[in-house]
Parts: C-alpha cells; structure tokens; sequence
C-alpha cells in the first residue's frame, strides 16, 4: 500500500494512502488549516502538494467549494470543432477538477474515525467502501463524501418502477438511475420463459426483472466481488434466490440461455477510476465479448439482447457501421430492435458541453439471433 508524506511541526510524517480511484499520493504533503483560501488551496494543488487537513471539518467542505469554482472557471478555448473534441476536452477538464480537488486530504483513525472538529459520523459509509482497516490512514475529502452520498443511497435504496420494488445499489455498483434501458427489457417480447443470463449484472436489476416477467432460471454474472455481494443482496431482499442464481464470472457462465442479456459500459474510452468502469469500455471489449461469446451459449431459437445507447455514434468513439459489422462476424443477426429516448436530467442541463449529444440521445435494445 502507497504512503502519503507530510510536514508537520518541523518533522515528516507519513500514512497509509488509500485511494478508491486508485489515485498516487501526492508528491509531498502540508498541513493546513481554517485560515486556508481557496485560492492558496488550487496553487498547492497545481504543484501536486497535498493538504492535510486539520481544521474544522465543514471549512473544508467550504472551501473545496471554492477551490471548485476556481477550476469551473478555468478558460476554456476555443469552441471544440467535433463532438469527439468536445467530450475528449470534457474528460480532460473533468480529469483536471478531480485531480485538483483530490487534493484536499482528511486524516482518518484506524475505526475510520474523522479526528476533527465537527466531522460527521462516517465509518459505517467508510466501512462499506474500504472494509476494516488496521491503522490510521489519509483520503481525500472527496472521496469520503463519495462513501458517504453512496452510504445514503445504499440505505434508502432507489425505486425501479418496472420491477415494483426498491433495489439497493453498494459502494462502487453502478446504480440504474436511468430507467429507460430497464424499461425496454420489460417490455421486449420474451423468445421462451426456460431460462435467461444476464451478464455484468452490477445490482442485478436485469435478472430479477427477468424472474418477475416469469423467468423460469435466471443466471448472472459480473466480474466485480462489489457487484456480486450487491446482486446477492438484492435478490435475497425480492426473495427471488429460488429463481435467480449470481455468479462472479467474466462474461458468460457455464451452458446455455433462451435469453442472453448484455447492458454493457456504453462508451469504448479508458476509465479514469473503478467508479468508471460501467460507463466506460475500453476498445469496446465487454461488447465485443459479449457479442463474440453469444452464439455458443444461445438455446436453438434463442435471442441474445443488447442494450446499447448511441451516444458513442453520436460522439465519434464508434460508428453505426462499425456496430453491425461487430454483430455479422459473430456470425449473428438482428431479429428486432425496441428504441427509448434518453430523459435524465442532463438531456436537460444546457450548461453540458455534450448536451446536444446527449439531447439526442437513443438506447436501444436489440434482439439477435443466430444467422
């Protein structure tokens, strides 16, 4: 494990690291205090010099406020040609504010406790996202407000309205906040009610919507122990366990499906953190895998359903051509296709820089079959 190093009271000090984006510590520390600006706080960052905090706990809160004003303030050039200059230079500023504001840093005791003044109550959020600890550590007050907003969603849960229930997504698990991609699978015409794989389950939302449409045999995988944990959880909660069966697995499990179920990260980009990974695909490999494996774990007469957005068309990362060209040499068909427009609120947010791509924006889901 990284360590992180400071001065204090003349002497260098050092503990451990921890990191849920998987973040270097910075080059060297300071401590700092109450009387910290914001404007101090951005240079300090810019020179990769972390600042250990040991003031009252909601100044800080305060002040990364102000240091994110600063960054959103930034110039930001001229108008980008393309939309793939545009959500290139987006990654980049985004990149740029996460990395500065990483720099804010709290101290944390080994029962995950926050040693200072007005600090909320934390180690149950932190609990979940980093496990026990043995020793005292550093993290960066962003990434403890992450574990904390994750903490609330996991222990209120969020409403999926095609499901009828409440599903509750763990640290790290991307959460279906969109619903259309689920509203599709409910509504798309089932092939056979035998059995179904839902792979990259995340919450495993897909796979009990598939045992609620009467789905005799549901089997899901996911890569991620998070996800697997979270899917487990959830379907014990539906009391669905006789249905559905969670396996941790890299893509397909063992056998055959009459529906083979794939809602795989939309975007073929590198992801900068863990958190990233359901929304980006680098070289689109889960959806080629995907699309690879497909054929030898369909039932004769079976479909395998892909639930894709355009938005990477509409950005330039991958082309329609390129798409279909993926789908024939798999040595597959498309039987059908169900289409839903996107309606989160950033469809809405025309202070977005992708927000004309995103305004646009079309999933879909498509029904394949073996040629």
């Amino acid at each position: 494990m990284n360590e992180f190093r400071w001065t204090e009271d003349g002497e260098t000090r050092s503990a451990a690291w921890r990191s849920e984006s998987r973040s270097e510590p910075p080059a060297r520390g300071k401590v700092a205090g109450d009387a910290l600006t914001a404007a101090a706080a951005c240079r300090m960052a810019g020179d990769d010099q972390g600042i250990l905090w040991r003031g009252d706990f909601q100044n800080a809160r305060k002040l990364m406020q102000g240091m994110a004003r600063r960054v959103d303030r930034r110039p930001a050039g001229a108008p980008p040609r393309t939309p793939l200059e545009a959500f290139h230079r987006h990654r980049e500023a985004q990149a740029f504010r996460a990395r500065v504001l990483g720099m804010l840093l709290l101290p944390f005791d080994a029962d995950h406790r926050i040693p200072l003044k007005r600090a909320p109550d934390g180690r149950q959020a932190c609990l979940e996202a980093l496990g026990p600890v043995d020793a005292p550590y550093v993290a960066s007050l962003r990434e403890f407000q992450g574990m904390i907003g994750a903490h609330e969603w996991r222990k209120k849960g969020l409403s999926i309205p095609a499901l009828g229930s409440r599903i509750h997504a763990h640290y790290g698990v991307f959460a279906p906040i969109r619903s259309e991609y689920v509203d599709l699978l409910a509504r798309a015409p089932l092939p056979s009610w035998e059995s179904a794989f839902d792979i990259g389950t995340g919450t495993g939302v897909l796979a009990m919507l598939l045992a609620r449409r009467r789905v005799k045999r549901v089997v899901a995988t996911d890569l991620d122990p998070r996800a697997v944990a979270c899917a487990r959880e959830n379907v014990a909660r539906l009391e669905l366990g006789s249905r559905v069966q969670i396996q941790q697995a890299d893509l397909f499990p063992e056998g055959r499906a009459s529906v083979v179920v794939c809602n795989p990260p939309w975007l073929p980009a590198e992801p900068t953190s863990p958190m990233e990974r359901a929304i980006y695909d680098p070289g689109s490999r889960m959806l080629l895998g995907f699309l690879s494996g497909l054929k030898a774990h369909l039932e004769p007469g079976g479909e395998g359903w892909l639930i894709l957005s355009d938005l990477a068309e509409r950005l330039g990362l991958r082309s329609r051509d390129e798409l279909m060209a993926a789908i024939a040499a798999a040595g597959l068909e498309v039987a059908g296709r169900l289409e839903a427009r996107s309606a989160h609120p950033r469809t809405k947010d025309a202070s977005d820089p992708l927000h004309a791509e995103r305004a646009a924006e079309v999933t879909s889901l498509w029904r394949l079959k073996v040629c």
